[in-house]
């Protein structure tokens, strides 16, 4: 069975719409189109290199999901506007409706489901997949989804798509020297503050890793401070102490969803667009040109 590419669309768009400057790149009607037309790019960069046989863009429909925040409250609280959406450019934000209006005429499948995030998407798609994933992501927390016995691996492109990274449980452990399939508990015990997790306090990727490597889980970690049993690093088991609240409501939050109401159906690759009038309108609107070109030219060309 071919490869299923699962891409994290949130995490593309942004950084494409950051790598070049929205005055650069304009619509006729001076509407900056510099997400649309990398994204565009990175798709064609992403088909041309590693011939998957089925593609989903995987969406944010809720970016702070609810479950998230009654959990840990602070959990992406600093990027909130005060009416709870997500603090996004407005450079950026009048793009999304025209990414989804392309990839829709295109005939790329996006899935998305309210209340959770493009996160929680992936990785219930790449529990769903039977054959080999490839989840395309710029987010590390994405690396708790690689799992060599089903074939989901990484395609890190924290160095840009040209430079794709694939993440395999071997290179999870090379990095962080934690098993492969443990960094959700890394990540946890760490924590993110660009996502307002504050993780325990004193405990950085050291202490982390070797506890991991002790334990293997958070719950684990628990059991044994609630045992009274040994093995700590130390200093560390006085830390996990005092972060107990943070530790008993963290994981849920911190771990993908894989039940989120989504199915892994379609997702081939089209030789021709969805919808050819349309395509053709939306370029003549927004100027696509050539990233758009890519893009087809690359679908078209596809196994």
């Amino acid at each position: 069975m071919g490869t299923t590419m699962l891409l994290d669309a949130a995490s593309m768009y942004f950084r494409a719409f950051y790598g070049v400057p929205a005055e650069t790149m304009k619509a006729p009607d001076g509407t900056p189109v510099n997400a649309v037309r990398g994204f565009l790019d990175m798709i064609a960069t992403l088909l041309r290199a590693r011939h998957p046989d089925r593609l989903f863009a995987c969406m944010d429909a809720s970016w702070r999901p609810a479950f998230r925040v009654q959990a840990i409250p602070s959990y992406k609280r600093h990027r909130a506007n005060p009416d709870g959406s997500e603090q996004i450019p407005d450079a950026l934000s009048t793009q999304l409706p025209i990414i989804v209006d392309v990839l829709s005429a295109a005939g790329i499948v996006m899935k998305w489901a309210d209340g959770y995030e493009a996160d929680d998407i992936l990785g219930t798609l790449a529990a769903q997949a039977t054959g080999p994933v490839e989840v395309v992501t710029g987010d590390r927390d994405l690396f708790q989804l690689v799992d060599d016995s089903r074939g989901i691996r990484v395609g890190y492109i924290g160095k840009g798509v040209s430079r794709l990274e694939l993440i395999d449980e071997a290179e999870v452990t090379r990095r962080y020297e934690i098993p492969g399939r443990s960094y959700a508990a890394f990540a946890a015990l760490r924590g993110d503050p660009s996502d307002g997790l504050p993780g325990v306090p004193g405990v950085g990727e050291k202490t982390a890793a070797a506890l991991v490597r002790s334990f293997g889980s958070v719950e684990a970690m628990l059991a044994a401070i609630d045992a009274g049993h040994g093995g700590f690093p130390p200093g560390s088991r006085a830390k996990l102490v005092a972060a107990r609240d943070y530790l008993d409501a963290c994981m849920p939050v911190v771990m993908v969803a894989a039940d989120a109401p989504v199915k892994l159906s379609g997702g081939e690759l089209p030789s021709t667009p969805a919808d050819p009038a349309r395509v053709a309108a939306l370029d003549a609107r927004w100027d696509l040109g050539s990233s758009l070109g890519r893009v087809l030219s690359a679908l078209a060309a596809a196994p």
